[in-house]
């Protein structure tokens, strides 16, 4: 699954240290997630959206097969 946490978090010019304390996981979840390596779970991606206040949606590119 696509994301856009690295264009969120560059637009904000946040670090990846930021973002993960924010959300309450390390900067290796983040960098995985960033690199399409791991699937947030569903309670991540809350947190996550609405740390950028957004919807799951434009964090995360579902793309259907």
């Amino acid at each position: 699954m696509k994301n856009r946490i690295q264009e969120l978090r560059a637009q904000r010019r946040i670090t990846q240290q930021e973002l993960a304390d924010a959300v309450s996981v390390t900067r290796q979840t983040i960098i995985s997630l960033e690199n399409g390596r791991y699937n947030a779970s569903l309670i991540l991606a809350h947190k996550i959206a609405r740390y950028f206040d957004t919807t799951i949606e434009q964090v995360f590119l579902f793309e259907e097969e």
